[in-house]
């Protein structure tokens, strides 16, 4: 039997992906085996490494909690900055002006193409050299600084993706009944494009929280990773403290995303959508939607 996509494997095809499946997982085996037997060499599964995350108190209100509550902060100010900044750029890459098409663009592709850790760093030294904020404020300062260029830069291809994914007809019913440009975008548009920006857009808020961590690493600010040297000095239990910080990361991260994914689904149930849908591939490499001569959707 043919699909549109594959022909469906006989009897002989069948049996080597048997055998594939069956020598990864005989791999996967191996390597997990070499890995927890490495670490039980090192001692690192020993019952004390452990022990301090479900005995100890003093473990979770002393690092843990405070570098999840410094992450949780710098992530969500990050997100409540950079969605409505990478909107109004995202609508301004569409526009019918020139100037703003051409300027906004320079920003967004100027940022979108910097490593975030790099803008934190100028952030931190501009900081340092232009204004008074304290040594204490100056890292979450730099951080959300960073992450606010780069996601708003990001978020912005991800709005024009969205809108330019519509249909054209959506933009030619607006007009035949009189809208202007600002109006076919705020009431047409951008309203039928949410729902189909919503995967990336929570793939990008997934990379907000997770980018906290480069701060920690070289600009000092106090958030969950950066707490794993901290315990493993006090404790010697170096793999242990990365692993529960992983799965904290990992709660965190699932529960962002079963939130989003939650109000995407009442979104799309609340009304129809096109559907039409943004991946983040399609953002990272500019293949979404064309658009006209003056910028416009076509």
């Amino acid at each position: 039997m043919t699909s549109v996509l594959y022909d469906t494997p006989g009897p002989k095809a069948k049996a080597r992906n048997w055998i594939y499946s069956a020598v990864f997982f005989v791999l996967l085996g191996l390597a997990l085996w070499w890995v927890l037997s490495t670490m039980s060499d090192k001692g690192q599964l020993d019952g004390d490494k452990w022990s301090p995350f479900v005995t100890e108190g003093d473990i979770w209100s002393t690092w843990l909690i405070p570098g999840l509550l410094e992450t949780l902060k710098a992530g969500l100010i990050a997100m409540v900055i950079a969605l409505p900044l990478g909107a109004v750029l995202g609508i301004g890459r569409l526009s019918d002006h020139a100037w703003v098409r051409t300027s906004v663009g320079a920003f967004v592709e100027f940022f979108r193409a910097i490593p975030v850790l790099m803008l934190m760093l100028f952030g931190s030294a501009l900081y340092v050299r232009f204004s008074d904020v304290s040594s204490e404020l100056r890292p979450i300062y730099a951080v959300v600084t960073g992450l606010v260029l780069y996601n708003a830069a990001v978020i912005a291809e991800i709005v024009r993706a969205g809108v330019l994914s519509l249909p054209s007809g959506q933009t030619d019913a607006a007009k035949a009944i009189g809208m202007r440009k600002g109006q076919t975008m705020l009431y047409v548009l951008v309203p039928q494009a949410v729902t189909a920006m919503l995967p990336a857009l929570i793939s990008q808020l997934v990379v907000i929280l997770k980018d906290t961590a480069l701060g920690g690493s070289l600009l000092g600010l106090a958030e969950l990773l950066s707490m794993a040297r901290q315990i493993s000095a006090n404790y010697s239990n170096t793999i242990p403290s990365l692993v529960v910080i992983a799965l904290l990361f990992i709660a965190l991260n699932f529960a962002l995303t079963t939130a989003a994914s939650a109000l995407e689904s009442r979104l799309r149930k609340s009304k129809k959508s096109t559907g039409a849908t943004v991946d983040i591939t399609d953002v990272t490499e500019g293949t979404m939607g064309t658009t006209g001569p003056g910028g416009g959707v076509v």
